[in-house]
């Protein structure tokens, strides 16, 4: 079949290569993709988050059997709704369940209404109301804008200072544009993160292998929040018992409960998780594949991902036995100088001899006159699989090395944090 992949990063480089791979598969489309997916599909010059002009282009084309719909923004505006109004089969959640992601406001209510462990929170559209309440709500405090901003709509204030800064920027001087006209102002929770991602008809969910991001820019966890530096996979505390507890108190309550408002959730739902002392919390959903968690995700699973695909739109997924490759693997994130604020691009790209297991997820990058250049903030995921975590994470960095652009940048820690927390 010919299968349509939506989406331009990384995550989607990643997607792409595991359908590459897939007997089912004759030819992939990419909108808009990038240079490294260029290599594998045809590139198709469509703003993916107009819907309908989507919709033509696919009426139009005519040999387009089945449509992936990765990125947040026109999952959101309802794309996958778009194409099955027109007949086409397209994977991804409709509009009435991407909002589990697009308003941070509507999960924080879904999970009260149905009690699922979550922090605190009080939920703002007035910024004199927001204001008056930073000036005594506990200290630290995470601000959260409502509505989708890349990744990086979250602020972790350490000070009252840095909390009213923080409402201003969101609220006043719209730093995340319409998405910050909400804002959520949540309790400060402490303990180790993880992301937990799932396949789910709305009938069966099952999980994925676990994984740990790293959002902020700077070594420690320390600068300002990003996409995504890096990742690594699996999480070296969540053993039997977390699997356990959020499975049965999160994953599927989350299910029932999308089912109960009638926005049944189909596709990837993603879980960000706090591991606290009260047991684990939701951080976040959201309504896709992870960027960079799905490329140390898709590298490890072993089942054909175009048959998990077509058992979620046709509610089978109880029919599919998903199998993962035992280890590890890790990705490091290559970053443009200035990223997440302002950068430059047009930057080429060298590549040194890279050892044959290394896999190269191109997530900002263009050709121009024959030359791989930068294109975006986030510029390559470097990608490694290992016995462990630790020699992934060797391959890595050694192979990270031999790739140069100006200005480029990236954590050196990336695979080391939580080594030392227990594991249940």
């Amino acid at each position: 079949m010919n299968v349509l992949v939506i989406g331009n990063g990384g995550r989607e480089h990643a997607v792409v290569r595991a359908l590459k791979n897939s007997p089912k598969v004759d030819k992939i489309y990419a909108m808009k993709g990038n240079a490294g997916i260029a290599e594998l599909a045809e590139l198709v010059n469509v703003d993916y988050c107009d819907v309908k002009a989507v919709g033509d282009w696919v009426d139009k084309k005519g040999d387009v059997d089945f449509t992936v719909v990765t990125p947040d923004d026109p999952l959101a505006l309802g794309l996958v709704d778009e194409l099955e109004s027109r007949g086409h089969r397209a994977f991804g959640p409709r509009k009435n369940a991407a909002i589990i992601e697009a308003s941070k406001a509507f999960s924080k209510e879904l999970m009260k209404k149905y009690g699922i462990p979550t922090a605190k929170y009080e939920t703002f559209n007035d910024y004199e109301k927001a204001a008056a309440y930073i000036e005594t709500c506990p200290i630290p405090v995470v601000l959260k804008a409502d509505g989708l901003a890349l990744g990086k709509g979250v602020l972790i204030c350490k000070t009252r200072e840095e909390a009213r800064e923080g409402i201003k920027e969101m609220m006043l001087e719209s730093k995340f544009g319409a998405a910050g006209n909400t804002v959520v102002v949540e309790e400060f929770l402490e303990g180790p993160e993880v992301s937990c991602l799932a396949f789910t008809d709305g009938k069966t969910m099952v999980p994925m292998i676990t994984s740990c991001d790293h959002k902020r820019a700077k070594d420690h966890d320390e600068g300002l929040n990003t996409g995504g530096m890096g990742t690594f996979s699996p999480a070296p505390f969540f053993g039997e018992n977390s699997a356990k507890e959020v499975m049965e108190k999160i994953m599927l309550p989350t299910m029932y409960a999308m089912n109960a408002e009638g926005r049944t959730f189909k596709g990837v739902l993603y879980f960000g998780l706090m591991k606290t002392k009260d047991g684990y919390k939701v951080i976040e959903y959201n309504s896709r594949f992870g960027d960079p968690e799905t490329q140390v995700i898709l590298p490890m699973l072993k089942t054909d991902l175009m048959e998990i695909f077509e058992a979620i739109v046709d509610g089978r997924l109880s029919e599919i036995k998903v199998e993962w490759e035992e280890g590890a693997c890790v990705c490091l994130v290559l970053a443009s100088g200035g990223y997440p604020e302002k950068y430059e691009k047009g930057k080429a790209i060298a590549f040194g001899d890279l050892d044959e297991d290394i896999v190269i997820y191109h997530a900002g990058t263009a050709l121009k006159d024959g030359q791989l250049v930068t294109s975006g903030g986030r510029v390559l995921g470097v990608v490694a699989k290992g016995a462990d975590v630790e020699a992934a994470r060797q391959k890595v960095y050694k192979n990270a090395q031999k790739i140069h652009f100006d200005g480029m940048y990236y954590r050196s820690d990336i695979g080391v944090k939580y080594r030392d927390v227990q594991r249940d």
